[in-house]
């Protein structure tokens, strides 16, 4: 395969500046393009913090994919140059650009495995088409293979080679950070002709694909939300049941779920439109969240 057009991801200083600058490049992009993980990143130690925006700014590079390419192959294109890039098999100098230079160097360091990073690539493709997310439990893996999964490595880093323990607690985080994301993302998805509600719960509470992309919504899609909050209670539940697994020096690790039940309550609020409403947390609040939870471990 070629390489793809990747001018928003490069820049001629990432050779010039070596990783200091492949680093800074990451946290910028991390600032501007997730603010609530850049937030809860500033909570871990210092040491740690450049490798945990490389995996961060990986993470959101792949998800931009579908609105950086012009179609559906020139994000398949995208994806294996990442898939190359990470197996070795890339064409030129992958450290001309700063997230893929930064991430292999948190891989080495912190002897990552590579396959999560293949793995969250390829959950990925079903964001460059607009396929229907079939049932509650392909959300479930979806947001396993993404959300959970970056949540996992961050840990690993944190712990710097030891077992950072709380596996399935990042599986659950994961999962309700995930479908909380999906759910304030809703009406942007639906212009995109995107849906990933499930398809099992839509014909439950009879809506259709065309109900959600035309902007109708309707009671049976405020049910369906509904459903979906609390399926991401209900992991966020398991999470906490399930924090004593995890090792003290992985825990910043699950700081962004300390903003979940915020958002979901909001979602909650009189007057809320899935398909409308923007659902924002004031900044002051989402840093008072992040470091109640930094302090008390919850």
């Amino acid at each position: 395969m070629t390489r793809p057009e990747t001018r928003t991801e490069t820049s001629p200083e990432a050779g010039q500046g070596g990783l200091a600058f492949a680093f800074r490049h990451c946290e910028e992009l991390v600032r501007e393009g997730d603010p609530d993980r850049y937030f809860a990143t500033l909570f871990a130690p210092a040491a740690f913090r450049p490798h945990l925006f490389a995996l961060a700014a990986f993470s959101l590079s792949i998800a931009r994919v579908r609105e950086a390419a012009s179609n559906s192959m020139a994000g398949e294109i995208r994806l294996q140059w990442w898939r190359d890039a990470l197996q070795g098999e890339a064409r030129g100098d992958v450290r001309a650009n700063p997230v893929a230079a930064a991430l292999e160097d948190a891989i080495v360091t912190r002897r990552l495995g590579r396959q999560p990073f293949v793995d969250l690539i390829d959950a990925r493709v079903f964001d460059l088409y607009d396929d229907p997310m079939p049932r509650v439990n392909d959300l479930e893996g979806y947001c396993g293979e993404t959300a959970s999964s970056l949540i996992r490595l961050s840990g690993l880093v944190l712990a710097d080679g030891a077992e950072p323990g709380g596996a399935a607690a990042a599986g659950h985080a994961g999962v309700a950070y995930g479908i909380t994301g999906l759910l304030r993302a809703l009406p942007w998805h639906a212009r995109q002709g995107q849906v990933y509600l499930p398809g099992d719960l839509l014909r439950q509470n009879g809506v259709t694909r065309e109900d959600i992309v035309s902007g109708r919504g309707g009671p049976g899609l405020v049910r369906t939300c509904a459903e979906l909050r609390a399926l991401a209670r209900r992991h966020l539940a398991a999470c906490e049941a399930a924090r004593a697994t995890i090792a003290p020096a992985a825990r910043p690790a699950f700081l962004p779920t300390a903003l979940v039940e915020p958002y979901l309550a909001a979602m909650e609020r009189s007057g809320y439109d899935p398909l409308n409403s923007v659902i924002e947390i004031p900044r002051w609040r989402r840093l008072w969240r992040l470091w109640r939870a930094a302090r008390t471990g919850r």
